[in-house]
């Protein structure tokens, strides 16, 4: 029976994990673990029981993964020793169990991977039970779509043919005409849309799953325990197996036993009885000796309305539970920065951008006597990048990079704070002092220019505004009323002045000093480098600017 399903499958290499060993409980730990259970049902709001072949053992059905499964067995070139047909299998304690749980309303909602059909047959009905993988004894027609109950287990596997028509009747009192196709899924077969859409719900609505005969190697059934731990704040999943499972580390509980032997100790604690199974009450049967509804057949279909209802519902329940997912990491991360999740990356400053000036006609510079200063025209010199190795001592500038998003998300840059690290200061911030008071060598200046400096860590360049530069770049230099004049007046031009400034001679304005270094980084950063009224009385010295291009001597 199991092997001739089995044999009508398409060929498929991926069966999962295959005879691992049993294990079983001693008498005094089931005992234990069994008063755990009672005390979870009996406190639990929405429980949901989920089903494999295990339950089916007993009925004298082979499981697939056991050490004397189905599959187990096909890789050694082996078949079962025991195996009952589909019509002589009856459900077995634990489905008689489940039956009568549902019955008072203790179990909401069963979720079955078996298409052994007992479930149906237990009388388990249909608005609370799902059959993910199909049912032997239930084809579906393929034009309305209709679920109906065999009289004996379909001749094939796949949702073929079966070679009967549908006796269903349109709404319009007309007959449906389509054809009944087998409801047992092979590999790689679309889960029925109805059926998946109410476990799911179900499923998140649980706070306890209750696993019974299962590995949960198969997906998504074998995933969907666990929903009861994802949705719900103390949802709790407990499973009955006795190989161990796909899901055995994340359960509250996990029990080692018969399911038959589990259930009959549950229901002496719940103080209910097991009721026997009851060929008059088996759909399956009654079809069998025509007892039928006026209808002239019963009908298995899944209720689209309720799907549509619950479907709504999950997805409120979803939406929920990922607010509240974005807000607990969002206090996480403003709570407490220093905690694991959260991660500090150094990251280097983009290197300056140069934009080399447009020549000058005018030039400040220093005779080689060292005592004056001269005003020199029609020269034109271009502003020079000097480069030099970095000294040990030097400070490397960087930035602390905060990634507030706890997921560890690398690329969200939305979640990034920029801070400074160590008291390191900004590169952007730019200093200049005068010195004219020192006397120099011949080799030196007068006048130096101080600039913060930007290290590029990849080839330890150390970038100068100008440093140490004999020739310092001046646009316009005002030749009139210079006689009254006490000092030195430096000011700061905007990038786009500089760029669009025509380079003319003209006495009416007044001078200017320009550092055109590093435009493209002081405009990127918001940095004026501005030196204003620097009076040349405070270093010892008075500088006097003469129209005529001579040397001024400096007292």
């Amino acid at each position: 029976m199991s092997c001739n399903y089995a044999e009508g499958l398409s060929p498929y290499e991926n069966k999962g994990k295959l005879g691992l060993a049993e294990k079983f409980d001693n008498a005094g730990v089931v005992e234990q673990k069994v008063d755990q259970l009672a005390h979870w049902i009996q406190n639990s709001k929405h429980i949901v029981l989920h089903t494999g072949a295990g339950i089916s053992t007993s009925a004298g059905i082979p499981d697939f993964r056991g050490p004397r499964g189905v599959w187990t067995l096909e890789k050694k070139g082996l078949k079962p020793e025991i195996n009952v047909s589909w019509d002589d299998a009856k459900p077995t304690p634990t489905h008689m169990a489940i039956a009568k749980l549902v019955e008072l309303d203790i179990v909401k909602f069963v979720i079955t991977q078996n298409i052994d059909g007992l479930h149906l047959r237990s009388g388990v009905p249909r608005r609370n039970l799902a059959e993910l993988h199909g049912n032997m004894f239930v084809d579906q027609c393929d034009k309305c779509k209709k679920m109906i109950v065999r009289d004996s287990p379909a001749p094939t596997v796949g949702q073929k043919i079966t070679g009967s028509d549908c006796p269903a009747y349109k709404d319009n009192g007309r007959k449906c005409r389509g054809k009944l196709r087998d409801f047992v899924l092979d590999w790689e077969d679309n889960l029925p849309d109805d059926d998946l859409t109410i476990s799911d719900t179900h499923a998140m609505k649980a706070d306890l799953s209750i696993v019974m005969g299962s590995t949960l190697q198969i997906v998504p059934a074998g995933n969907m325990p666990l929903y009861a731990k994802k949705y719900q704040e103390n949802g709790k999943v407990v499973i009955c197996n006795l190989q161990p499972t796909k899901h055995t580390g994340k359960a509250d509980l996990n029990i080692h036993t018969y399911v038959d032997d589990v259930m009959r100790k549950l229901f002496d604690k719940l103080g209910l009885s097991i009721p026997e199974y009851s060929p008059g009450q088996d759909p399956v049967k009654q079809v069998a000796q025509g007892e039928l509804p006026e209808c002239g057949y019963i009908d298995w279909t899944q209720c689209s309305q309720l799907a549509k209802v619950l479907k709504k519902e999950g997805d409120d329940i979803h939406d929920q539970y990922l607010k509240v997912r974005r807000e607990e990491k969002k206090r996480k991360s403003f709570e407490d920065p220093s905690s694991s999740n959260h991660k500090t990356k150094l990251v280097k400053l983009k290197e300056p951008k140069i934009f080399p000036k447009k020549e000058s006609t005018s030039v400040l510079s220093k005779p080689a006597d060292n005592d004056s200063i001269s005003i020199l025209t029609n020269k034109s010199v271009k502003p020079e990048l000097k480069k030099e190795e970095v000294p040990d001592s030097k400070q490397f500038v960087a930035y602390e990079v905060i990634d507030i998003d706890s997921d560890g998300d690398d690329n969200d840059d939305k979640d990034i704070e920029i801070q400074h690290c160590n008291g390191a200061k900004n590169a952007s911030n730019v200093s200049h002092d005068l010195n004219l008071n020192s006397p120099k060598s011949d080799a030196s200046s007068d006048i130096e220019i101080i600039t913060e400096e930007v290290v590029n860590e990849d080839t330890h360049d150390v970038l100068k505004n100008g440093a140490q530069n004999d020739d310092y770049h001046l646009e316009e230099l005002k030749h009139d009323d210079v006689s009254s004049t006490n000092g030195v007046q430096v000011l700061s031009v905007s990038d786009n002045a500089t760029k669009d400034s025509n380079i003319e001679n003209n006495s009416e304005k007044e001078g200017q000093i320009i550092d055109d270094l590093n435009e493209g980084d002081n405009e990127e950063n918001g940095v004026d480098s501005e030196i204003e009224n620097v009076d040349a009385s405070e270093s010892g010295s008075d500088v006097e600017l003469i129209q005529e291009v001579q040397p001024v001597s400096v007292t």
